[in-house]
């Protein structure tokens, strides 16, 4: 588990530079991606991968809100670079590999997958952004 932690906070980092974060929120980057792992890796074994992809991209979209308000930094900075470690790179290249290698009904499953990983990344990121909004509004 420590060294999952440790590569995903590697890999946040490392889209953080390609992405041309500031270095000053390079290590926020990291935290957002290691802390969004580690709740995808608790929570897999207890709810499907879907599920557990949306909670955890969630808990990336808070936090990315959270490090935003403090470090007055666009949220964009760190919840691109939070949900690096989960994006389904691996399922997509299989898909791809099992296409070319005409396993048509292996490479359409593992598509199918690998869209659905990406839509709850991209649902997580919306209800984080949803439910920051409710916050706002109720404070005022």
């Amino acid at each position: 588990m420590l060294a999952q932690l440790i590569t995903s906070f590697i890999a946040s980092v490392g889209f953080g530079i390609i992405f041309n974060a500031p270095r000053r929120s390079l290590l926020q980057c990291g935290i957002a991606g290691m802390l969004g792992w580690m709740v995808y890796v608790l929570l897999y074994t207890h709810i499907n991968p879907i599920a557990a992809t949306l909670i955890a991209t969630f808990i990336v979209g808070g936090i990315s809100q959270i490090f935003a308000r403090i470090y007055k930094t666009p949220i964009i900075i760190f919840s691109v670079a939070g949900v690096i470690p989960l994006v389904p790179g691996g399922l997509a290249y299989n898909s791809m590999r099992n296409f070319v290698e005409n396993d048509y009904a292996a490479a359409t499953a593992l598509a199918a997958q690998a869209a659905m990983l990406s839509g709850s990344i991209a649902l997580g990121l919306v209800l984080s952004e949803v439910f920051n909004q409710m916050i706002r509004r109720a404070a005022r």
